[in-house]
């Protein structure tokens, strides 16, 4: 069965299946099916989740021990299989067509994949999949296609702009989807719900290119407390939208706590990585300082974000800028 990325969701709300499978070169958009999926089997109580990384060497017999894993005492789980170069060689072939044969029932299994070429698409192992499974392509989102997914996007945050406004935030982030959803996600927390002109827009993008709230994480990943007083007191002054500032730290320390539970977990960094959602120059950065940060440091920045976040509300007395200096600096390393 395939079914197009937009209609994913729709799906998982109708009905959940044994096998999914994901391919495509639009990595924000591979990541985002893989983790409907991962909420949806959770919804279910498919609570467990094994994550097997299927890189050189890999030794296939690991999925086989999943198909046979099955006793009166074993519990619903996930089992995520990543196959990054969408070459599994003869023995994953052949391990692939058996394991599709026999999916435990108390088993979903998620197989991320790459773009694949055509010889790949008509290989035994990829057509077993896609016989006995969900296939979701995530296509590239091609220039023209640009504007009406970002409208779409917006309109997931309860805002709508004309023709003219979309055009100008496609042609800042053509050919850079992640940088796309960036600029969707400040535009939400920037301005109200509603229709936004294209002076909106343009102000927002100004005011957010004097201090920008998405130099916060490099800075954490770098260690350098330095530029990150100076980017968090330059936002100060231009007084730019403390949800927006909040947002970027907490989920900087909640990407970190994803990555140290993983790596606790018994993966590898770059599993790790993968699992929490870094990519780019996040992915690049986090080996140089994940160590120097303890797990009970992150949880508790994420239960103080929580606090700066009702004092931005007016729910709870308190500075939060001072606080938010306090929260940068508590999941930054002294590197400088």
């Amino acid at each position: 069965m395939k079914i197009d990325a937009p209609n994913l969701r729709g799906h998982l709300k109708t009905k959940m299946g044994s096998l999914y499978v994901i391919h495509g070169d639009e990595l924000l958009l591979g990541l985002e099916a893989a983790d409907l999926i991962r909420r949806a089997a959770k919804y279910k109580g498919f609570e467990d989740r094994i994550v097997l990384v299927a890189e050189n060497r890999f030794d296939w017999s690991k999925l086989k021990e999943q198909s046979q894993s099955v006793s009166l005492f074993s519990t619903n789980k996930v089992v995520d299989l990543r196959i990054p170069t969408g070459k599994p060689g003869k023995s994953g072939s052949d391990a692939l067509q058996a394991y599709v044969k026999n999916i435990p029932e108390n088993t979903i299994t998620l197989i991320t994949l790459p773009g694949l070429d055509r010889n790949t698409r008509n290989a035994k192992w990829f057509l077993a999949l896609e016989k006995y499974g969900v296939s979701i392509e995530v296509k590239k989102v091609y220039r023209e296609q640009l504007p009406d997914w970002i409208a779409y996007r917006l309109k997931l945050q309860k805002q709508t702009m004309d023709q003219d406004a979309l055009q100008l935030l496609a042609g800042r982030v053509e050919g850079n989807l992640i940088a796309a959803h960036q600029e969707i996600l400040k535009l939400g927390l920037l301005l109200p719900e509603g229709h936004l002109s294209i002076e909106d827009v343009k102000k927002a993008v100004v005011d957010v290119a004097r201090f920008d709230p998405f130099d916060l994480g490099p800075a954490i990943l770098k260690g350098d407390r330095n530029l990150l007083i100076r980017i968090l007191r330059g936002l100060e002054k231009e007084n730019l939208a403390p949800p927006l500032v909040l947002w970027v730290l907490a989920e900087e320390a909640k990407v970190l706590l994803r990555v140290k539970e993983a790596l606790a977990g018994g993966l590898d960094m770059r599993s790790a990585c993968v699992d929490a959602g870094a990519w780019g120059l996040r992915q690049k950065l986090i080996p140089n300082v994940i160590h120097q940060i303890t797990i009970e440091r992150l949880r508790n920045a994420v239960i103080q974000a929580s606090q700066i976040d009702k004092q931005i509300k007016g729910i709870e007395i308190g500075n939060h800028w001072v606080n938010l200096l306090d929260l940068g600096l508590s999941i930054t390393p002294n590197r400088t």
